[in-house]
């Protein structure tokens, strides 16, 4: 962890920022980042504190989902920041959509190995205020490919989502937002096709899917069959079969997850979805 909050307190020092760091931000507890109570204390800390302007998760990985009922939701709902992440941190972007009602952003973790792409991307959204287009024809993944369009058209609503196996894991439990007219972006890492299936007939059977006004399937890393002369179908499949059908515009590929040169996405603000040009057009900034 030294390692890990020194490249954090590195990039974000680089950005003009001052980096006021959690008192319990290297602590372990097993598995976890510390105890659920001091992460939730130190969550709530943060946004009390009026001299911090924005919340980095220092990484993902697990437990996210374990503080909210500790979280003290009226303080978060009076001090509204921009808690920046992914991953894990999915489970916080949902729940302060759904109960705080404001911005956050799906972006790099403080200890990732930031590159100019997210940096720029970042900063664009997070301290510049602007509101800009994300994606198009040239924005490709670490491979060289643009994102694919899978159903053509346009249409607009909030963006919510983020990590496919937190939101699975989440459905039924009260603290996701509501997805009616949403366009809802998904990305994961180290899921075999069957599991994604899985996981994506979870939200269809949760009603979620039927909802939607648009979708935005970011990056799967390392989501291939494990086994290549097994029967399977590949990611592509399992995105067609379930996502195709319902009628609304579908953009695959696109650079966001747990990949290089990642589009920060802002959770929770309104956006037009072009699968057609396969672009995202910020229709307010995230920050006033």
């Amino acid at each position: 962890m030294p390692a890990e909050l020194d490249r954090a307190v590195h990039w974000i020092s680089g950005m003009g920022l001052v980096p006021k760091l959690a008192s319990h931000v290297g602590d372990q507890h097993g598995y976890l980042a510390g105890t659920d109570a001091d992460r939730a204390a130190d969550l709530d800390t943060m946004f009390a504190d009026a001299e911090v302007r924005a919340i980095f998760a220092v990484r993902g990985g697990w437990g996210g989902a374990r503080i909210l009922p500790l979280l003290d939701w009226a303080t978060i709902r009076a001090n509204p920041k921009l808690l920046i992440g992914y991953s894990d941190t999915t489970a916080l972007h949902m729940a302060i959509a759904a109960r705080a009602g404001f911005a956050t952003l799906h972006g790099p973790n403080a200890a990732s190995r930031w590159d100019r792409a997210s940096w720029e991307s970042l900063w664009r959204i997070a301290f510049a205020g602007t509101a800009p287009v994300l994606g198009g024809a040239a924005a490709e993944d670490a491979a060289g490919r643009p994102a694919r369009s899978l159903v053509p058209g346009v249409a607009r609503g909030r963006l919510l989502g983020g990590n496919l196996t937190i939101l699975s894991t989440m459905m039924g439990t009260g603290w996701l937002p509501n997805f009616d007219g949403a366009i809802l972006f998904l990305e994961d890492i180290n899921e075999e096709p069957y599991r994604i299936d899985r996981m994506l007939q979870q939200l269809q059977l949760a009603g979620v899917l039927d909802r939607l006004a648009g979708v935005v399937f970011g990056q799967c890393t390392r989501c291939s069959a494990g086994d290549a002369d097994a029967r399977t179908f590949t990611l592509d499949d399992v995105l067609g079969a379930h996502l195709a059908p319902l009628g609304i515009p579908v953009v695959t590929g696109f650079n966001s997850g747990h990949v290089r040169n990642q589009l920060c996405l802002p959770v929770n603000v309104p956006v037009e979805l072009d699968a057609s040009a396969r672009t995202l057009r910020l229709l307010e900034p995230a920050v006033a």
